[in-house]
């Protein structure tokens, strides 16, 4: 079976990203004289109909970024910096959960990268050899020791998330217990070391929810910086469905769902669904076969 996942929001990075103008001090200098410059701090920004863009003159100290190079050239930048306190501009500070799916993507793969670039700078600001201090170089993209001069560079957290399907073509769905009641989903959970992404598939769904799976398929990605995670997507066929059981831990119920029963359920309000720019809902809508519009719940 094969499954097109469509309209990913958090993935839509038109922006290049010109790595080898990271070096390059005077030509970042310029192009940010020029360029396109936003704010970002603790995961947010100014967003109302768009990005707030900033007057370069203008900016506020803080640490800056290079985002990258749009089709006409100009330069895109984040400040990471404290926003005022001001009642304007506090009614107006967004996060990629609330802007995902309205903004452009040329705004929406520039906020991404800000946010997942701010969120490790700002809990990263030691050395991991020796404990000194460390400040950002190369235009953000890395961070050195001011005692040893290692370089350090950011992480992202590999994560899978898997569709698991029957023989019938139903879709197993768990719950978490720290979920809002009714709220069900794919399964997760992220790569452990020497792991490979097949084999973190099938640990993942055992340990959930009891089921070996088969016919595993790569679906897709999506960056997730909360704080700081890639969600990559797949499916697989159940060997054993009536082994299928809810760990009791991470996962207190399992569903399974045809697609009549999926409808039933969101409509009698006895299913929630993740979140719209959530990789998991366009997952379930891939094999639902169109749009879920009902109540979400993001947690």
């Amino acid at each position: 079976m094969s499954l097109a996942l469509m309209n990913l929001s958090l993935a839509r990075a038109h922006l290049d990203r010109a790595a080898h103008l990271r070096t390059d001090e005077a030509a970042l200098d310029s192009l940010f004289a020029s360029g396109k410059v936003f704010q970002v701090h603790k995961g947010k920004f100014l967003f109302t109909q768009t990005l707030h863009w900033l007057d370069p003159a203008l900016a506020p100290e803080g640490e800056r970024y290079f985002l990258g190079l749009d089709g006409s050239g100009t330069g895109y930048f984040a400040i990471n910096a404290p926003f005022a306190e001001d009642a304007a501009i506090t009614e107006n500070l967004q996060t990629l959960r609330e802007v995902g799916l309205v903004a452009t993507e040329i705004e929406i793969g520039a906020a991404v990268h800000a946010v997942a670039l701010a969120n490790w700078h700002d809990t990263h600001t030691h050395c991991a050899r020796c404990g000194a201090h460390t400040y950002s170089a190369l235009a953000g993209s890395v961070r050195k020791c001011r005692t040893d001069e290692s370089e350090h560079y950011p992480r992202t957290d590999s994560a899978v998330i898997v569709l698991v399907r029957d023989a019938q073509n139903r879709i197993l769905l768990g719950r978490q217990k720290v979920w809002p009641p009714k709220r069900y989903s794919n399964f997760a959970g992220f790569l452990e070391p020497g792991e490979s992404l097949e084999a973190c598939v099938k640990r993942e769904v055992l340990e959930e929810a009891g089921v070996r799976i088969s016919e595993i398929e790569y679906l897709g990605s999506q960056p997730w910086p909360f704080p700081a995670s890639i969600m990559l997507a797949f499916t697989g066929v159940v060997e054993n469905p009536e082994d299928a059981r809810a760990d009791g831990e991470e996962i207190e119920d399992l569903r399974w769902y045809s697609r009549e029963k999926l409808t039933e359920d969101l409509e009698s309000g006895e299913l929630l669904v993740p979140p719209g720019i959530s990789i998991a809902r366009r997952m379930i809508e891939a094999w639902y076969g169109g749009s879920i519009d009902f109540p979400e719940a993001w947690r």
